[in-house]
Formats: C-alpha cells, sequence, structure tokens
C-alpha cells in the first residue's frame, strides 16, 4: 500500500512539472525504474512494431529505461520465458495472457495486462487450392466442407490466442464448426505461409504482414480480416507476470510510457513507411517492406482481384482508444474460451479481468505522456454475426451461440 500511495503522491507532483521536464523527473527519485533494462519478447509480426519503435526510436530512454527487443520463434516460447522471467515482458496474444492466468494454454500464472497493443489488423487467408474449387466465401466454403469428403484443416498461432478466437468466429458466423467440421493445427506466425505452400492447411489465422505475403506468393487469398470480424478489436498486449507488475511498478510504468509513445509515433500515417522500414528487417520480421507497408497503410487487396482503402487498418494508438486495457476486452476471451470448451466452468469473468489487466497502473503511466483516457472500463462493439458485446453479462453471453462446443 505504500508503494500505491508514493506513485499516486509523485501522479499529483508531476502534474505541476512543465511537459518539457516531465520525463527526466519521473525517472528520478523514487520513482525512477527499478529495473534498466527490459527485455521485451515479440513474434515477427507487423504489431511487434511498438516495442521496436521505442527501442530504436530512443523512446524508452526518455523514462529511464533500455528495452531490448528478444525476437521469439513461437508464442509457447513467448509464455515459457514470460512465466519462468526470461523475458519481463512481451508483445503477446491477450488470449494467451488469460488462458496462462487460468492455467489453460500452459502452466497456471498470475499475469498482468499492462496495455493494448493495437487494434485490426490480422486476417483469414484461404489457399488458392480452395479458390479453384470457387470456395472464396464462407458460405461457399461450407459448402464445399459438407460436399466434400475429404478433411480440411486450418492453423491458427495459439490454442488461446487471439487468431485461434477469430478463425472459430469467422468460421462458426457460417455455420462451420471449428473443433467438428474441421482440423485445427498450431503453426508459428512466420512459418503459415511456408506450410500453406506444401499443402500443410487450407487456411489460416495470423497477423500481417503474413496474410498479404500469403497473396504476394501466390499461394493464397484473405476471405476475411478481422475488422471485419470486429471493428476495433483488441489484439496484442504488453504482457508480463503480475509478479513483475507488483514488484517493479516503476519500471512497469515506464514501459507503458515509451510504449505509448511509440504508439502515437507509429499512428502518424506519414511515418508508417519509415516504421515498415525498420521492422522489415531481419532482425525483426524479416519481409520485405512493400508487403508490410501496404497493409499498414490501409491499402488492401485480396488475391481475387478486389482492391480497396480499408479505414479499419491496423491502429496502435488511434487517440489512446487502442491502449486503454478494457476490462471488457480480457472479458470477451474468457467468453469465446468458454464457447469452445477451453474452460469447463463459467469463471469470474468481471473479477479474473480486474486482477490481470493494471488499469491503475496505466491510468498512472497515460496521464504522464496526456494520453486520454476512457471514462469506462467496458467498452460495446457488434460483431460480424450480428451479436453486441458490452461486458455487462458475460456467462449469458457465452452460453448464447449456436454453434459452441
Amino acid at each position: 500500500m505504500k508503494q500505491t500511495g508514493a506513485i499516486l503522491g509523485a501522479a499529483g507532483i508531476m502534474s505541476m512539472v512543465p511537459m518539457g521536464t516531465r520525463a527526466v523527473a519521473w525517472a528520478g527519485g523514487s520513482d525512477a525504474p527499478e529495473l534498466k533494462e527490459v527485455k521485451i519478447g515479440f513474434i515477427p509480426l507487423t504489431d511487434c512494431a511498438s516495442v521496436v519503435i521505442a527501442s530504436v526510436m530512443k523512446f524508452d530512454e526518455k523514462y529511464g529505461i533500455k528495452i531490448i527487443p528478444s525476437k521469439e520463434a513461437s508464442w509457447a516460447s513467448v509464455r515459457d520465458k514470460v512465466v519462468n522471467g526470461e523475458l519481463h515482458a512481451a508483445h503477446v496474444l491477450y488470449g494467451l495472457v488469460y488462458g496462462v492466468h487460468l492455467g489453460i494454454g500452459g502452466p497456471k500464472k498470475d499475469m498482468a495486462v499492462l496495455m493494448s497493443i493495437n487494434n485490426n489488423g490480422q486476417g483469414i487467408t484461404l489457399s488458392d487450392q480452395l479458390k479453384d474449387k470457387g470456395a472464396t466465401t464462407g458460405d461457399k466454403l461450407k459448402k464445399l466442407i459438407e460436399t466434400d469428403k475429404r478433411d480440411y484443416t486450418f492453423a491458427q498461432t495459439f490454442p488461446t490466442g487471439t487468431h485461434a478466437m477469430w478463425l472459430y468466429y469467422w468460421l462458426a458466423s457460417y455455420g462451420i464448426d471449428p473443433l467438428k467440421d474441421v482440423k485445427n493445427i498450431t503453426v508459428p506466425p512466420p512459418q503459415m505461409v511456408a506450410n500453406m505452400r506444401v499443402g500443410n492447411m487450407d487456411g489460416f489465422c495470423v497477423g500481417e504482414p503474413w496474410n498479404n505475403r500469403a497473396i504476394a506468393d501466390k499461394i493464397g487469398f484473405t476471405a476475411a480480416t478481422t475488422q471485419d470480424i470486429w471493428k476495433d478489436h483488441p489484439e496484442k498486449v504488453l504482457g508480463t507476470t503480475a509478479e513483475f507488475a507488483h514488484m517493479y511498478p516503476n519500471t512497469a510504468r515506464a514501459m507503458i510510457m515509451a510504449m505509448l509513445e511509440a504508439s502515437k509515433y507509429i499512428d502518424v500515417m506519414a511515418n508508417r513507411r519509415g516504421v515498415a522500414e525498420i521492422i522489415a528487417d531481419k532482425s525483426y520480421i524479416n519481409c520485405p517492406v512493400d508487403i508490410i507497408n501496404q497493409r499498414m497503410e490501409g491499402q488492401y487487396e485480396d488475391g481475387l482481384g478486389r482492391k480497396w482503402s480499408d479505414p479499419n487498418y491496423m491502429k496502435f494508438y488511434n487517440d489512446g482508444a487502442v491502449n486503454f486495457p478494457y476490462l471488457s476486452d480480457g472479458m470477451w476471451f474468457l467468453t469465446q474460451h468458454k464457447r469452445w470448451g477451453l474452460l469447463k466452468e463459467d469463471p469470474d469473468y468481471l473479477g479474473v479481468a480486474k486482477k490481470i489487466n493494471q488499469i491503475d497502473l496505466y491510468k498512472q503511466a497515460a496521464s504522464q505522456v496526456k494520453v486520454p483516457i476512457p471514462k469506462d472500463v467496458l467498452r460495446t462493439s457488434k460483431l460480424i454475426d450480428g451479436t453486441v458485446w458490452d461486458g455487462k453479462d458475460p456467462k449469458k453471453y457465452a452460453a448464447s451461440f449456436k454453434v459452441r462446443a
């Protein structure tokens, strides 16, 4: 409790410090970060950009820390290294954090979400073999699965993660049971395109740039974007253990502030080409700049001849709306874990979200870098199947779906 008082007291003092000196003052005295270097894991995806940019552009140094980005091979590796302390934090799937906290999808460990990293910008890719059979939409895919005798295989990136939930939700919205009508496999994001090329799956859900890469390599097409499923949906978060957040609150706050600065920078459209050039490097995503930048700038083509400018492209800041760790966002993943049988019983949805999402810590950090904070910890959204999610009755919502485990 003394630590909390110190933080709140510092916040009051800081409100009187001129903007030009505020970052320096925050990093000094009793509120200096407990750790000077923080190792943050990431997977080679476009939405790792704020971790990379916070380090490369030295936003981290403004707040008394040095972020060391650590490229990881799979979400299972990220999970294990965060849980055992080898990584201090990570760019990580929202649903992975919640799953670990409840002991599904890995060893049970109390976890923390410090902030949301991005909205939108993932996709569902189907193979060109499906295109040749006329299965270019969800409805047509359902008819093909019903009439064709062979098994169809779809890949996601982690069993409790965002991509699994988007894939399941999309299939189910067309009456395809993702657990009974098709086979599911788990594949790390950077390996999706190579696996589709050799015929290991008929479709996948993954983050960019790998959907766009499948089109460029002429092996697949975009059947849906995740913003089609849920406009401005939650995606990656800055995740860590509850132990880290409680033991090193000043460091955690400094991480949030550095990442918020990076998020602001990335969301200036004029900066996006330069960001794409940085993260395209082999030490980060290892993908051609144009393949990354096209969808970063909202310029989409689906591999079927359609091109469009998508207003709901991947966003990292959006005047702070992206970054607030809404309790309803975390709870939604729990409803889907329950829907698909990953959770056998309804958890204390709100109680779990309050434990994981570090609302107070986020508000303290956001206030120092002048990031707007929403009035409510819940938000309302309408999804592709017409259902409305507002976080107010998660048990009823989880049980409301026609297609479920």
